[in-house]
């Protein structure tokens, strides 16, 4: 009788994260994160290998509940979502509103549709538990990427999520929903190596996922020299017009020395909200 309760007490302790997305999950594993390549200072490369950045990740497609909750053992409030809007034939969410009022979504069945304009400007304001910082996106360098960052921000995907990693003078990272750094949208697009071929302090980038060839909704921010010096290697999301040395340096100071890859940071550091702007 004793382990049938306690059995049943640990399906109820997983039924926040199953509830993201309950139908099959896919056989494959994902590996996220941070890969180290070659050809980096032989000083630099004795850092990446103590922080190499991995993550697995089984993905599941959404389900058809109206609501959904998000994982809350970081601190974060209790989230749901609203009724999802319909599909398309291959499973696919419509471009989401513009102007912010699209329900939450926090799981996807198909790849986004083109949802940004050629000749168009996009910025995000991302709002964390430790300030504000914008980022200019980067539609030239990563034309693919960014509009699928853009398609989950404004289906409110990033909004009230964790930062699970953060490493001094390396990079903070975020976009993994249930904080463990093995989640994601369950949605990939292909990596988009930048063409200036390097990276500065404020850089936004996204991590790798499935093969190192693909990316899904994990990003970093480079706040260090170690970041800098990273293998151009990397889709350029866009970089940092404002906040980074109030709002980013704060999301980097919770960095622990004793953190195995920078997880878990020492304390919880949080995205509240991500806000598009079109121009």
């Amino acid at each position: 009788m004793g382990t049938d309760k306690r059995e049943r007490q640990k399906a109820n302790r997983q039924l926040k994260l199953e509830e993201l997305a309950r139908d099959a999950r896919k056989a494959k594993t994902k590996k996220r994160g941070l890969q180290i390549g070659v050809g980096v200072p032989a000083l630099i490369v004795a850092v990446f290998l103590l922080v190499r950045l991995f993550g697995s990740d089984t993905s599941s497609t959404p389900t058809s509940a109206t609501t959904t909750t998000v994982a809350t053992d970081v601190g974060l409030p209790s989230t749901t979502i609203g009724t999802p809007p319909a599909t398309d034939a291959s499973g696919a969410y419509p471009c989401p509103a513009a102007d912010g009022t699209a329900p939450r979504v926090v799981a996807f069945k198909a790849a986004a549709p083109s949802c940004i304009a050629v000749g168009k400007t996009y910025t995000a304001l991302i709002e964390t538990n430790k300030g504000s910082y914008t980022v200019a996106l980067d539609a030239v360098n990563s034309p693919l990427n960014v509009n699928q960052f853009v398609y989950l921000a404004r289906y409110h995907f990033y909004d009230g999520t964790p930062c699970h990693r953060a490493i001094k003078d390396f990079m903070v990272q975020c976009g993994d929903p249930t904080g463990t750094g093995s989640g994601g949208a369950g949605i990939s697009v292909p990596v988009e190596a930048p063409k200036s071929g390097k990276y500065a302090l404020g850089t936004v980038a996204m991590a790798k996922a499935s093969g190192a060839t693909t990316n899904d909704s994990q990003f970093f921010v480079i706040t260090g020299d170690a970041g800098v010096a990273l293998p151009a290697e990397y889709s350029l999301l866009g970089q940092v017009t404002d906040g980074f040395d109030t709002s980013v340096r704060g999301l980097e100071a919770a960095a622990d020395p004793a953190a195995s890859n920078g997880v878990p940071t020492k304390e919880p550091i949080s995205i509240t909200k991500v806000t598009i702007t079109e121009q």
